[in-house]
C-alpha cells in the first residue's frame, strides 16, 4: 500500500469527511483517531508525525462542519458518529484492530464520548484528551452555576450553527461596538451579531454538569489526559483524571493556557518545553500493549521554578494574615461591573471590591493543591455572586493574577452568612518578599456575566440592580496547601510513560 494521506468515501461512514494518513512499510498498523470541528485540514502535520511513528492516523471533520455532511449539534451526535468511524477503520486491511481515540479541547469531548458512550466493540483501547471541554453545561458555566460569558460568546460567534469557523467574528464585532457583552439580555447576543444563532439560547438551557465525569468512573480503557493550568478547563482536567476507572491514568499540568506548550504562562520556565507528540506516541504504544504500569499516576509543573513534581503532591493547610485595605464595605453595582481584563484595582473613590492584602512573605512558599478564601458577608439583593480573585504581587510592585474562584449566594437579604469561595488547584512557587492581594467583588465581567442581583435569570434579565456588600474583616480567612519542604523532582518524559 502507497503511504500517504487517502481521502476516505464520506459514505462509507456516513458523510463523515476524513483523511487518513499510512505509516511507511507492510501493514497493519494501530491507529489514531482524531474528531474535530475545527477543520480536520488543520491536523495534517500532526497525522504526518503519527504516522512517522508508525500509526495510522486519522483526522475527521464532525457532522455539519467543513465537508461533513449533515447539521451541526453541538454535543449530541459524537458518540454515535465515532462509534460508526471506529468501526469503520477495524474494516480497514490496514488496521491491525488497536484504536487510539485522541483529542484537544471540544475533539478531547469527542474522543472521551467513544470511549465512555460508544457500543461495546466500538470504543478504543486507549485515550488522549488535552484541555478537555466534557460537555456544554461544563464550558457554559462554572461548578456554581455562574455564567462565563467572553469564552462562550467568542466560542459560539466563532464556530456556532456554521460549517466554516471565523475565529475572529466576536474580535471584530467588538470593535465595532465595544460594549456588545454589556447590551442586556445576554440571550440577545445572536442578533447584535447579525447573524442567526439559534443553538445559543438552547446553551444555557444545560445546567446539569458531570455527565461525562460520572461516567469516567466506568471507564475501561488507559488515560493520558494534558491539561494547562491556566486554562479554564483545568478543574475539569484534573478531576477527570482523578475520577478515571481504567487500568491506568496519567496527567500532565504544565503551566499553559488553552493551547498548551504553544501558549506558556508567565510563571513557565524553558523546563517546562514537553515534547508532547513524542510523549503520545510512547505512551500509546505502551498503553496498547499493557505494559503501562496501573494505578493513577502524573506529574504538574510548580510553576516559577524549573522543576516537575508528583500530580499527587499537596500541601498542608497554610494561613496568610490578610488585613483590609480598602472597601470592606461596597457596593457591587452591575451597570460597572469589576472587569476581568484588568488587574489594575482602583484606591480612590467609592469601593467596587473589597481589597485585601498580606505582609510579604518572609521565605519562599511551593503552593500544590486547592486553595480556598472562607468568608462571612452579607448582601442586601435576594442573588448575589461572590468573586474571589487572587493575584501575587513581586517586590517590584508587579502584579500577577493566581486564580479567580466565585459562588453564587441565595442569602436572605441583610443576612451575614458564612461560605467558601473555591480558588482552584494551583501549583506555583512564590519567591521570598511575595505579598498576596485578594479582592472580593460581585462581579468578573465580561469573563462572566453579570449578576443583576433581581433573582431574574442572568441569561434572560433585562434589569439590574447594585447590591450593597459588607464583609467582615476578621471573618476572611485565605487558605492555601504549601509544601513544607522542597518536593522531589520528578521528569514527565519519564514518569508519564511508564
Amino acid at each position: 500500500m502507497t503511504p500517504g494521506t487517502v481521502a476516505i468515501d464520506g459514505s462509507a461512514i456516513d458523510g463523515l469527511a476524513t483523511d487518513v494518513r499510512l505509516p511507511d512499510g507492510r501493514g497493519p498498523f494501530p491507529a489514531v483517531l482524531i474528531r474535530t470541528p475545527y477543520d480536520r485540514r488543520r491536523h495534517h502535520a500532526e497525522l504526518a508525525g503519527w504516522a512517522r511513528r508508525g500509526f495510522a492516523a486519522l483526522a475527521q471533520d464532525v457532522r455539519g462542519r467543513h465537508s461533513s455532511a449533515g447539521r451541526w449539534r453541538p454535543y449530541e451526535n459524537e458518540a454515535a458518529d465515532g462509534a460508526a468511524t471506529a468501526r469503520w477503520i477495524r474494516r480497514q486491511p490496514w488496521h491491525d484492530g488497536r484504536l487510539v481515540a485522541a483529542g484537544a479541547s471540544y475533539a478531547g469531548h469527542c474522543a472521551l464520548a467513544l470511549a465512555l458512550e460508544a457500543p461495546e466493540g466500538a470504543r478504543p483501547d486507549a485515550v488522549i484528551v488535552a484541555v478537555p471541554a466534557l460537555g456544554a453545561a461544563e464550558t457554559a458555566r462554572e461548578p456554581s452555576g455562574v455564567e462565563r460569558l467572553a469564552s462562550r460568546a467568542g466560542w459560539w460567534a466563532a464556530h456556532g450553527d456554521r460549517r466554516d469557523s471565523d475565529e475572529g467574528a466576536l474580535r471584530k464585532a467588538l470593535a465595532a461596538d465595544p460594549g456588545l457583552l454589556a447590551h442586556l439580555p445576554v440571550r440577545g447576543l445572536p442578533a447584535r451579531l447579525g447573524r442567526s444563532l439559534p443553538s445559543w439560547p438552547g446553551l444555557w438551557r444545560h445546567r446539569e454538569r458531570g455527565r461525562i465525569g460520572a461516567r469516567a468512573r466506568q471507564g475501561e480503557q488507559p488515560l493520558l489526559v494534558v491539561g494547562g493550568q491556566h486554562d479554564h478547563f483545568a478543574a475539569e482536567t484534573f478531576a477527570l483524571w482523578h475520577g478515571w476507572g481504567g487500568p491506568s491514568a496519567r496527567l500532565l499540568m504544565g503551566p499553559w493556557g488553552h493551547g498548551l506548550v504553544a501558549e506558556p504562562g508567565r510563571d513557565a520556565c524553558p523546563e517546562h518545553r514537553v515534547p508532547l507528540g513524542d510523549l503520545y506516541a510512547r505512551w500509546a504504544r505502551l498503553a496498547l500493549t499493557g505494559e503501562l504500569r496501573n494505578g493513577r499516576h502524573g506529574v504538574v509543573a510548580l510553576g516559577g521554578s524549573p522543576l516537575w513534581v508528583a500530580a499527587d503532591a499537596e500541601g498542608e493547610p497554610y494561613r496568610p494574615d490578610v488585613r483590609v485595605l480598602h472597601g470592606a464595605s461596597f457596593t457591587a453595582d452591575p451597570q460597572r461591573p469589576v472587569s476581568s481584563e484588568e488587574l489594575a484595582v482602583p484606591t480612590e473613590g467609592a469601593p467596587d471590591r473589597c481589597l485585601l492584602v498580606t505582609t510579604a512573605l518572609p521565605r519562599p512558599l511551593d503552593v500544590i493543591g486547592p486553595a480556598e478564601v472562607r468568608l462571612r458577608a452579607t448582601a442586601d439583593t435576594p442573588c448575589a455572586d461572590w468573586f474571589a480573585r487572587l493575584a501575587a504581587i513581586n517586590p517590584e510592585g508587579t502584579a500577577e493574577r493566581l486564580a479567580v474562584g466565585v459562588v453564587r449566594r441565595a442569602d436572605p437579604p441583610g443576612r451575614a452568612a458564612e461560605f467558601t469561595v473555591p480558588l482552584g488547584r494551583l501549583a506555583r512557587r512564590l519567591p521570598t518578599g511575595t505579598r498576596l492581594r485578594l479582592e472580593i467583588a460581585g462581579h468578573h465581567f465580561p469573563a462572566h456575566a453579570r449578576n443583576p442581583h433581581t433573582g431574574d435569570d442572568p441569561v434572560l434579565a433585562t434589569r439590574l440592580r447594585a447590591s450593597r456588600r459588607e464583609v467582615e474583616a476578621d471573618g476572611v480567612a485565605l487558605r492555601l496547601p504549601v509544601l513544607p519542604s522542597r518536593p522531589e523532582p520528578v521528569d514527565p518524559v519519564q514518569e508519564i510513560p511508564r
